[in-house]
């Protein structure tokens, strides 16, 4: 029986070592590599022409809360709040914001909320940059008063660079209609703005773009804080800004006003 019972045990041995071995075999494919995206302050924004335009905000500043689910504008392209409100390109709500719940007032384009958040709104002035409003010679415009002997370019941007170059325009403001605000040096080999602060009232100013030349008047002559930027505000009237610094006082600025003729 003992070796009936050993013979047995030899043969199925004797099979399982005959068998050929089978092993799983597991194919796992790596995932695809994350699709992190880049930093939104430099991203390059494509637009129907092939870039941003040139007056473009697109950093973290332009980003907007979009619309709550329900809301009039929750399907609505470009709506929605600004992310960062105090550091917003001109401080407004972009165009198409709706402003509250159900029922609130829409921002149109050339408008601004001006007693936020009881969200009453008054129609403004604003006419953007865009690439077609530059000359061949990469300025935007010819400031000229008379009073100071004064005919120079303007250009787009604050930066001590252009400003090298001639007058530099507040990039949130208006080119044309509405509040155009423009900044120059007030000492130095380009002291464009050096005397506006001997301006009158009612002395002549002149502003000529590719939309045409508007005279304005001078209704005020002021110093202000540098940390004052008021003056940069939208308008519904059509008027200039002019601002450079006070001589030996840091901490200043002269701040010259003038309405269209």
């Amino acid at each position: 029986m003992k070796k009936m019972m050993s013979l047995c045990l030899s043969l199925c041995l004797t099979a399982a070592l005959a068998a050929p071995a089978y092993a799983l075999e597991y194919t796992i494919d790596a995932p695809d590599g994350p699709e992190f995206g880049t930093p939104t302050s430099i991203e390059v924004v494509h637009t129907a022409d092939g870039g941003a335009m040139k007056n473009e905000d697109v950093s973290k500043n332009a980003a907007l809360i979009p619309p709550g689910f329900g809301t009039p504008s929750m399907d609505a392209m470009n709506t929605g709040t600004y992310l960062t409100p105090n550091l917003a390109p001109g401080g407004m709500p972009a165009t198409g914001t709706v402003i509250g719940g159900s029922g609130s007032p829409v921002v149109e384009p050339g408008s601004t909320v001006v007693t936020y958040p009881s969200s009453t709104v008054i129609t403004t002035g604003y006419t953007e940059v865009t690439s077609d409003l530059y000359y061949s010679a990469g300025y935007l415009g010819t400031l000229k008063i008379p009073a100071l002997n004064l005919s120079v370019k303007v250009y787009q941007g604050t930066d001590s660079k252009t400003l090298a170059k001639g007058v530099g325009h507040f990039e949130e403001t208006s080119i044309w209609n509405g509040n155009v605000a423009l900044a120059a040096h007030n000492r130095g080999v380009n002291n464009y703005f050096g005397q506006i602060h001997t301006l009158e009232i009612g002395d002549k100013i002149t502003l000529t773009t590719k939309l045409g030349t508007r005279t304005y008047k001078v209704t005020n002559v002021s110093k202000v804080s540098e940390t004052d930027r008021s003056g940069l505000a939208a308008s519904s009237e059509n008027m200039l800004t002019l601002y450079t610094c006070v001589r030996n006082q840091r901490d200043a600025r002269w701040c010259v006003t003038a309405v269209e003729v």
